[in-house]
């Protein structure tokens, strides 16, 4: 499975509102790839492959077309615990049917309490490997997956940039000060707000232009703790484990994550 949604794009910015200390455009244009925009990046990428554990909560929001065709906007929250290399635990409460997912390197379960049902299955040795093997079995998804890789930078690898340049700062995302990066490759978009002090990002938003609804895709991340180590019972749940066995399978047809339609063509 290809990651498509955290780190890579660049969404329009002529005509964007002024933020404080911003760049004009042609000044941002003058060079496809901007040195503070890979400095950036690469002080985020560095700061998240370095974390040995880490918790955060992400918000996504993703747009779907209603049946007039105007465009309607989801969100879902994902409560994230992870340990490298092979631990993680997501807690999501809604929106929708809420779920539980635990990989402590062993076993993988998804875990639906309303239901009291589980689907487990075998797991592969690490969090990379195993971010694409739920979505092979099961169409599981993780709209943050890319900042829990061991090389999220790699992503820019696999798509290519385009242009990178930095946008200016901004104030107001994330209660904090956050640097603005603009990235685009040839089938994503998006702009990024990162820490300018802990370089943990803040925000992304993302748009795949060659998708037909040309939807819009939106993670915001608070509540960052990096530590050295989680308790080990973090990642199982005796609950869990004692529910109503399902196959691990998807649960219908299912749709491609945001970015894969766009990039086979």
């Amino acid at each position: 499975m290809k990651h498509w949604v955290i780190w890579v794009a660049l969404l329009p910015l002529l005509g964007a509102p002024t933020v404080a200390g911003a760049q004009q455009t042609q000044q941002a244009t003058a060079s496809p790839i901007e040195p503070k925009a890979t400095e950036v990046l690469k002080a985020a990428c560095d700061t998240l492959s370095a974390a040995k554990a880490m918790s955060f909560t992400a918000v996504s929001t993703y747009e779907r077309a209603a049946r007039n065709g105007q465009p309607l906007f989801f969100a879902t929250q994902n409560q994230v615990t992870m340990q490298r290399p092979d631990k993680l635990r997501v807690i999501t409460p809604g929106d929708g049917t809420p779920d539980e997912f635990y990989y402590d390197g062993k076993t993988i379960m998804a875990y639906v309490p309303s239901e009291d049902l589980v689907a487990v299955t075998e797991a592969p040795p690490t969090i990379d490997q195993m971010v694409d093997v739920v979505w092979e079995k099961a169409a599981i998804y993780f709209p943050f997956a890319d900042v829990i890789l061991s090389k999220p930078c790699d992503v820019f690898e696999e798509h290519g940039l385009n242009s990178a340049f930095y946008v200016g700062q901004s104030t107001i995302i994330g209660g904090t000060t956050t640097d603005m990066v603009a990235v685009a490759g040839d089938n994503v978009q998006a702009e990024l707000w990162i820490g300018a002090a802990d370089h943990l990002p803040r925000m992304v938003r993302v748009v795949y232009p060659h998708e037909p609804a040309h939807a819009l895709y939106q993670t915001e991340y608070s509540g960052w703790q990096l530590v050295d180590s989680v308790d080990s019972g973090t990642f199982k749940s005796e609950k869990a484990a004692k529910g109503k066995p399902m196959p691990f399978q998807p649960p219908g047809l299912r749709e491609p994550p945001p970015g894969q339609a766009a990039k086979q063509k």
